[in-house]
Parts: structure tokens; sequence; C-alpha cells
């Protein structure tokens, strides 16, 4: 058993260190221990942290889990649940100010930390575009087709139509792959050829198509397929 935090020198709490060093000075199990506030009898919150982060696998996974899967842990309600589903929005709302705020097509990092923030924890596949206009700033991340792409019957039509409705100059098209890799299909590279040249004839500027798995992503620009299409 372990003592509360409550109990431990005051130098030794995970918020005060927070405060006092930093966020790198924090282990994830401390870090997760501030959302937690408290644990369950003798045990503290970083404990049933670390109870967390070995059953689940790292934060990403907590974060994704759902109210049952938590909630079987002894000191997890629906409080709890609440704070970490809260910490995982605000998260996804952050990284999507920065986006608007320095949207920049040469370094997609930020890009690919925002769609995986968005698409890899859903659990049934979907497709999505995120429309920038000619000075690369966000316009909208939309959500157009849940299901897989012969369920859903994406339209490259819709998807253009609405682009030019936002009147976005660039179009980033994403899906996920909820289970396996995230590596193109014979479809996702037959529906990539045709939603290039739709984009072409109407002067719209396909900047890259996303695959987005659990722990991988696939970039249709970074393997030249999008380079081979136009040409």
């Amino acid at each position: 058993m372990s003592n509360p935090i409550k109990h431990w020198p005051t130098q030794e709490r995970p918020r005060e260190r927070l405060l006092s060093q930093g966020a790198d000075a924090l282990s994830d199990a401390e870090l997760l221990a501030i959302f937690l506030r408290t644990g369950y009898q003798q045990h503290s919150a970083v404990s049933l942290a670390r109870q967390l982060l070995t059953h689940f696998g790292g934060l990403r996974q907590i974060l994704d889990a759902s109210i049952d899967e938590l909630t079987e842990f002894k000191g997890i309600g629906s409080s709890k649940y609440a704070l970490l589903l809260a910490s995982k929005a605000l998260a996804q709302r952050y990284l999507q100010q920065q986006l608007e705020l320095s949207a920049n097509l040469q370094n997609s990092t930020l890009i690919i930390d925002f769609l995986k923030s968005k698409l890899r924890s859903e659990r049934q596949e979907l497709f999505a575009v995120l429309l920038l206009d000619q000075h690369c700033q966000l316009l909208e991340f939309e959500i157009l087709f849940r299901g897989t792409f012969q369920q859903c019957s994406v339209s490259t039509q819709d998807i253009v139509r609405f682009a030019l409705q936002k009147k976005a100059f660039h179009l980033i098209a994403v899906h996920n792959h909820p289970q396996g890799h995230a590596l193109p299909s014979p479809e996702d590279l037959t529906f990539t050829d045709k939603l290039s040249s739709a984009c072409q004839l109407l002067d719209l500027h396909l900047a890259d198509h996303f695959i987005i798995s659990h722990n991988d992503y696939f970039s249709f620009a970074e393997q030249g397929i999008l380079a081979k299409a136009k040409a």
C-alpha cells in the first residue's frame, strides 16, 4: 500500500513539482495523477495512475478508453472519467487553435498531430476534410462520411462541392483505419486518383490525403502518390 499524496513531503508532490519544475520533470503517472486527484483506500492517485498505465499501455490508450473500460478500476468513477475526457478535448482544441494560427503545408507535423487527435480513437472508419484558404489558414475541419468507402459511398463530387462552398484553396483529405496499419488499399488509391482529378478540374489544390491508424499514419504526398496522380 502507498501513502496518500497529502502525506508526502511537499517537494515530492506532483502538483507542487509541476509548478516548481515544469511538466518535463514529471512522469506520465505523476501527470495523470494530477487529473485523477485522489486514489482509493491506501492507494495514492499516483499508484492508481500507474495501474491504469500498466493495464492500458499508455496515456493515449487511457484517454481513448470508454467509460465502461475505465470504471472497471476501483477509484475511477464518472467524475474522473469526465475529467479525463475534458483533458482530451482541451488537447484537441489546443492543437486546432495552433493550426489556425500557424498552418504550414511545408511542415505537416502540426497537421498530422491534429488529425491523429481527431481520428485515432475512432472505432468506425470515417472520412474527413481539412480546408485551408490561400494563405494556409484553417477554414474548416469536417467529418463528411462514416463507414467503409464501400458502405458510405464517398463522393468526390460532394467533397469538392463542400470545399468550394467554404471557399477553400487547399484541401487535405483524411480517413482512418481503425483496424490494422495505415497502408492504402486498392480502393484508397483509386479514390485518391479520382479526388485529385476532380480537384484539378476546379483549381482546388489537393495538398494531401492522410490515412490515420492507432499507431501510424500514411501520407500520399510524402510517398509521391499525389504527384503521380497529377502527372
